[in-house]
């Protein structure tokens, strides 16, 4: 397999699974499963001819392309494996939202340097991201997510995997029930590829380790928002295919790596740092939300403003929830308490607060560039704030970038694993019609 330098386009993307397919006319197909909002095919590459499925789906975030890069490299490892066939089908979706993943593309092909993909990122509103179910909803309203639950159902596939990527922290693994000893293949692989792991992700705030960067997803429920931010994750795309006895597991890979996110010291004084990680965050998105009211009534000309300013105006709306419910000072009798903090989980908290501002002022920075000259002044200003936060993360927190080929070498080699743990395994209905999980025969699978 050659090296892979680079991120693949979703042209790319599309064009290297047909090719593999010609190379290998008996063993995979390509087929397409769907349409994109704005008209782009939605591929389903298939590998191998056995009865049961492990669907993994790449592209459900558009700033997170790794994914595409692990299913190219999963179907060559696949082929070079056991005989597929045997007993087992690989079904790779190649991007669940082509189109936000193009809107990333100015990035895509490097330098990998944090301020450009600052200034190129794009990630659509809360409402247009195609793996979750506002609401709970079954009808779901994106044809990007239709065509993931009529896959879901097509198949049945006894593990789904979601691909997704960490741009700055660690690798970790979010499942909706147990594998035991991913944790420890999780743990060997980020060891040899020099991959940290994050001990205490703020996607998983409330919920249960069930090892080392290992959590588990808690069934639908309702909370207090600054518990549904993290539950969000529960009205998904994920546990859609619960029903058929299926495990999902999202597969994270870190782009730019810190080493603090797996360091479980003890703080001095917590209530210290917390207090310290909510007011930056809130005089941050003070900042950004008086350059959003000099940008907006400029952006009327520019054709996607509206897709650009959803996501802004959800991350300041969210942003101030998420600093109130860090800050001891600002808890509230209906907040849930915060987790024990160490070292880890302050840094990762610190490191999602940066998130929401750097997205916010890449966003605004995309809109202020298409909005006219009067719009343009805006952008020495933005500029300052986003070389400032991202050499805090350099020099603050020590990120350094993770090449493209140790990514997605990373999380094939998590999937893998995941694959032959849920092998283990096959779906049964009790008496009550709940799935649950018997033991089986393992899948074999080379993880190496």
């Amino acid at each position: 397999m050659p090296p892979l330098l680079r991120y693949p386009t979703v042209d790319e993307l599309g064009a290297r699974a047909a090719a593999f397919a010609a190379r290998h006319p008996r063993d995979a197909r390509l087929r397409r499963v769907g349409t994109s909002r704005g008209g782009t095919p939605l591929w389903l590459l298939s590998v191998g001819h056995g009865e049961r499925h492990a669907l993994v789906v790449a592209g459900p975030h558009a700033n997170e392309p790794v994914g595409g890069a692990t299913v190219l490299r999963l179907a060559e490892r696949v082929l070079a494996g056991p005989p597929p066939g045997d007993g087992l089908t690989w079904d790779l979706l190649l991007c669940l939202d082509p189109d936000g993943a193009r809107r990333n593309e100015g990035w895509l092909s490097g330098p990998y340097r944090l301020g450009g993909y600052v200034r190129h990122f794009f990630r659509p509103g809360f409402l247009e991201q195609p793996e979750w179910l506002p609401d709970g909803a079954e009808r779901a309203a994106l044809p990007e997510t239709r065509t993931l639950l009529d896959l879901q159902d097509e198949l049945r596939p006894f593990v789904q995997c979601s691909l997704h990527g960490v741009d700055i922290g660690g690798g970790f693994v979010e499942l909706t029930r147990d594998l035991p000893g991913l944790d420890r293949h999780l743990a060997r692989t980020a060891a040899r590829l020099g991959i940290p792991r994050e001990l205490a992700p703020y996607d998983t705030l409330y919920w249960p380790a069930l090892g080392p960067a290992v959590y588990r997803i808690p069934p639908p429920r309702r909370g207090d928002l600054a518990a549904a931010i993290t539950e969000a994750a529960v009205e998904s795309t994920w546990y859609h295919p619960h029903r058929h006895g299926t495990v999902t597991a999202v597969v994270e890979a870190p782009m730019w790596g810190v080493a603090a996110v797996e360091d479980a010291s003890p703080l001095p004084d917590p209530d210290a740092a917390l207090r310290a990680v909510g007011a930056r965050l809130r005089h941050d998105l003070r900042l950004l939300a008086g350059l959003l009211e000099r940008i907006r009534p400029l952006a009327g000309a520019v054709p996607d403003a509206a897709r650009l300013l959803a996501p802004v105006d959800d991350y300041l709306l969210v942003g101030p929830e998420l600093a109130d419910s860090w800050d001891p000072s600002a808890h509230g009798t209906r907040q849930r308490p915060l987790p024990p903090l160490d070292a880890a989980r302050l840094a990762s908290l610190g490191i999602s607060g940066r998130r929401v501002a750097l997205r916010t002022a890449g966003l605004l920075h995309r809109l202020a560039r298409a909005a006219g000259a009067e719009a343009a002044r805006t952008l020495p200003e933005l500029d300052a704030l986003i070389d400032g936060w991202c050499a805090d993360y350099r020099d603050g927190y020590g990120a350094r970038w993770i090449p493209v080929e140790r990514q997605a070498e990373y999380q094939a080699r998590v999937v893998l694993a995941t694959v032959e743990l849920a092998g283990r395994y096959t779906p049964v209905r009790s008496h009550s019609g709940e799935s649950g999980w018997g033991a089986r025969a393992a899948v074999p699978m080379h993880t190496e």
